[in-house]
């Protein structure tokens, strides 16, 4: 890497700790079958593992908890999301709600995917203001996905436009926090978290007995 590089990645840096810029990251793992027929089957569990969120909270080390509340802000255990529903994601070592909102799902032959975005807690639970209730913008978005080619399967975490939400009304009280959390906890954490996910989705690893 060149000094110009270096000083480029530096001030983009500098421009995401100040909220003035983005960043797109993608995660994901793959687990090839010996015949195409038992990658079917994986990739069948496969969705199963995705769309039940409320699981992913099981895995083994140190996770995140995740929940999903439905369009009326109520716990739910449904084993497949829908647009409009909610998910509360708490970091380790943590107390501080992290909300999304769902925006897409699909599902087909060959691919899964539901994708989030930051948003307020739901209103039915109180609150309804403007403020976001999570360490990025709200343009931000992650995507899980999982896909089958042949015998592969493949899971995804795709993040697009994470810019931390330390501006304007948006980021409310929550304007420090959400930077120490996005540039601290979250950043060391967060490729040791899709790593898990993704890896737990195409089957390379388990969650912790209950």
């Amino acid at each position: 890497m060149s000094i110009k590089d270096i000083f480029n990645k530096v001030k983009k840096e500098v421009k995401v700790m100040q909220g003035e810029d983005t960043k797109d990251k993608v995660y994901q793992n793959e687990n090839t079958y010996p015949t195409e027929q038992e990658a079917i089957a994986a990739f069948e569990q496969a969705k199963q593992k995705l769309f039940n969120v409320n699981e992913w909270s099981k895995l083994s080390g140190i996770n995140s908890t995740f929940a999903i509340y439905d369009n009326q802000g109520r716990r739910t255990t449904a084993l497949k999301p829908e647009i409009g529903y909610y998910l509360k994601i708490i970091l380790p070592a943590s107390t501080i709600e992290n909300w999304v909102k769902i925006t897409d799902v699909r599902e087909e032959e060959k691919l899964a995917e539901f994708i989030v975005h930051p948003s307020e807690q739901p209103k039915e639970l109180g609150y309804g203001d403007a403020e976001v209730e999570h360490f990025f913008i709200k343009e931000a978005s992650s995507t899980f996905r999982v896909t089958r080619e042949g015998n592969t399967l493949t899971g995804y975490e795709i993040g697009r436009n994470e810019g931390i939400n330390n501006q304007g009304e948006e980021a409310g009280g929550r304007a420090i926090l959400n930077t120490f959390v996005a540039e601290g906890g979250w950043a060391v954490f967060q490729e040791m978290q899709w790593d898990k996910l993704t890896r737990y989705l195409v089957h390379l690893e388990e969650t912790e007995e209950e």
